[in-house]
């Protein structure tokens, strides 16, 4: 079975309008048959797990006792039906970017922009095998959009094209069922 990685905030709470996103998410990666690989916490890593779980579909829960000892009480999410667990946050980001088919990234912070980036260097370079990698929603669009309108001559065209964006999860789902 295939996995996608699902990148986003840890910030939305149930009854958001994020959280539902990455519950829809989760849903249809599991109707589709994919296999649902998040951080393992709160937030958009919640919402796709549970909603994955709610489907009948596998959850992999990437989670990482640094973390856990950083922030007191934190575990990973009870829609978790597989928690591989790192001792660094670095091991638990490398492994949530290369053992998957595809990364799908919704809305998030500093730690969503480094899953988003790190996948789209090692994409770069050829360290990791070719994967797709879908940028969900505004906030990716225009943020790289203008970081490129600035970036003459330091991204190449090839390069851009390892990034997909669509406009909302049924879009990503669409792309990866292709």
């Amino acid at each position: 079975m295939k996995i996608v990685s699902v990148y986003g905030s840890s910030a939305p709470a149930d009854g958001s309008a994020a959280y539902a996103e990455a519950m829809g998410i989760g849903r249809q990666l599991a109707e589709a048959g994919f296999t649902v690989a998040t951080g393992g916490y709160r937030g958009v890593m919640e919402a796709a797990s549970r909603g994955a779980a709610t489907a009948g579909g596998h959850v992999i829960g990437v989670t990482c006792s640094l973390l856990e000892n950083w922030r007191e009480g934190l575990s990973a999410n009870a829609w978790v039906k597989e928690e591989i667990k790192f001792g660094s946050l670095r091991e638990r980001l490398y492994h949530l970017v290369e053992f998957c088919d595809a990364a799908v990234a919704l809305g998030g912070g500093v730690g969503t922009l480094s899953e988003v980036a790190l996948t789209w260097s090692l994409l770069q370079i050829g360290e990791i095998r070719p994967k797709p990698l879908i940028l969900v929603g505004p906030l990716w669009r225009d943020s790289i959009s203008t970081f490129l309108s600035h970036a003459d001559g330091y991204v190449r065209p090839e390069h851009r094209a390892l990034l997909s964006f669509v406009k909302d999860v049924d879009e990503a789902v669409a792309m990866l069922k292709g």
